[in-house]
């Protein structure tokens, strides 16, 4: 009896995938082309040499940061459409869409301007003094492409929310198409182009962002479901209760994921005081790992989607029952990913360096060989990295945004930090000690996110039924 229990609740959570898919898949290809163009930047700057890698490594940890309170922020946009989407409000979704781009905007320009005035800080971090020369005017450019993606993040938020997931996909892809030939073109100086180094990548990244922007709205306003939102917007007409109300949602989620970010880049930085191998090599296990995390975060957008809408409607259980349904699909996509990591983590950091570059073939050696150990820790925390951002992202659908915020501190910084400070001194267990510090954080966090979405939507079912 109770086999056969266990195996209708299956079923109507493995019904579910199909539709999941539809929605997460173009998300995950969007986030993955973020992701490939730092794939990009990275094998292309690889050939150069380790120098250079660590340098693109350290000007990204500032990007990163910034970048994690932008899309953070954003995230706010999706549930308030999602929601007014399905109480089909346009008075409501059109509101909602205006001040959170004002509001993105407003972000750019100031995480850009943070950047700059941060950038004195590399020289007291204890970097290697070669890097911090290449990475300062890397840097610069990297820095002012924060203004059209955290704006395309509005775009993409409010096309998410809409459940038209496939339109910012596109857009990346072509963002992608260009940021690899300016990469080529730019790096090497192919065709006549002068010849840029890791300052080529970084104008490659910085016009292919501006591009992925305006091609996503030009395809917003070719769509009778979205162009009256994104068309005549009077973006300076504006309602304090509605700003206060994005701040309100906007500014926890911009934590949450900065507080993640932000214990990675403190990797980074961890690994600098190693030496530039150790941090080329952090940068390697860092890049392939979050190719894997893109397919949870398209998840988590869905979650965040579809617990949104059943919230509008009210309907509790059923959103419960969809939210399990992600969770469980995005739990075994992870564990394969885990399999391919294990089996696979001595080939995969072979495709960034040059091993066949007689010069520096004992620097990339030792690189491959610490990147290989890292991806061990990496295939471990699949699992937990996966859930977690999958119930994060079905906890945002609700609109509880504080205690999840309080919560993603204390894993990471409380918990987390202090390991991989201790276990990463090259006297203790060097860069595995400082992932293997990630990992914990992550765990926690996930086991804390759960309980607190698995509380929520019970008292919610609750309360529903007592008012009935």
């Amino acid at each position: 009896m109770r086999c056969l229990k266990l195996f209708q609740v299956l079923s109507s959570y493995i019904k579910e995938f199909k539709y999941n898919l539809k929605l997460a898949t173009p998300v995950m290809l969007g986030m993955l082309g973020h992701t490939f163009v730092s794939l990009v930047d990275n094998i292309m700057v690889g050939q150069l040499g380790t120098a250079e890698l660590a340098a693109v490594s350290l000007g990204n940890s500032f990007i990163f940061i910034a970048m994690s309170l932008g899309i953070g922020f954003s995230t706010a946009i999706t549930p308030l459409i999602a929601e007014a989407d399905s109480e089909n409000n346009f008075k409501k979704g059109k509101s909602s869409f205006k001040h959170g781009l004002f509001l993105c905007s407003v972000l750019s320009f100031a995480l850009f301007g943070l950047i700059l005035l941060a950038k004195p800080l590399m020289y007291l971090m204890k970097q290697p003094e070669e890097v911090v020369v290449l990475a300062i005017p890397y840097l610069d450019l990297v820095a002012f492409s924060l203004v059209p993606l955290i704006i395309f993040q509005g775009f993409k938020q409010f096309s998410d929310g809409f459940s038209m997931t496939r339109y910012p996909m596109y857009a990346t892809i072509l963002a992608n198409v260009v940021n690899v030939i300016l990469n080529y073109v730019l790096i090497f100086g192919k065709f006549g182009f002068p010849q840029m180094g890791i300052v080529g990548a970084a104008v490659g990244t910085l016009v292919s962002r501006f591009i992925m922007l305006f091609f996503l709205w030009w395809m917003l306003t070719q769509k009778e479901k979205s162009r009256a939102y994104v068309t005549n917007i009077k973006i300076f007409v504006l309602e304090n209760r509605m700003i206060k109300k994005i701040i309100n949602l906007g500014l926890p989620s911009a934590m949450q994921m900065f507080f993640e970010v932000a214990i990675f880049t403190a990797a980074i930085w961890l690994s600098g005081t190693l030496g530039k191998n150790h941090q080329a090599a952090n940068q390697i296990a860092l890049n392939l790992s979050s190719m894997t995390f893109m397919v949870a975060i398209g998840l988590s957008v869905a979650a965040m989607v579809r617990v949104g809408n059943q919230k509008g409607l009210q309907n509790f259980k059923e959103l419960r029952r969809i939210a399990f349904s992600i969770f469980l699909l995005g739990l075994s996509l992870a564990f394969v990913f885990a399999l391919c990591f294990l089996a696979f983590h001595k080939q995969l950091p072979n495709i960034y360096l040059n091993l066949d570059d007689v010069n520096n073939f004992k620097d990339n050696s030792e690189v491959v060989k610490i990147a290989a150990k890292l991806l061990l820790a990496a295939a471990i925390f699949q699992l937990s990295d996966s859930i977690q951002v999958m119930v994060l992202g079905a906890l945002r659908g609700l609109q509880d945004v504080k205690i999840p915020t309080l919560i993603t501190f204390v894993a990471y910084w409380l918990i987390g930090f202090p390991i991989s400070y201790f276990l990463g001194k090259q006297e203790a267990y060097a860069s595995f000690g400082i992932w293997l510090g990630l990992l914990v954080g992550l765990t926690a966090a996930a086991i804390m996110l759960y309980i607190r979405f698995n509380y929520l939507t019970k008292r919610l079912i609750k309360e529903k039924l007592n008012n009935i």
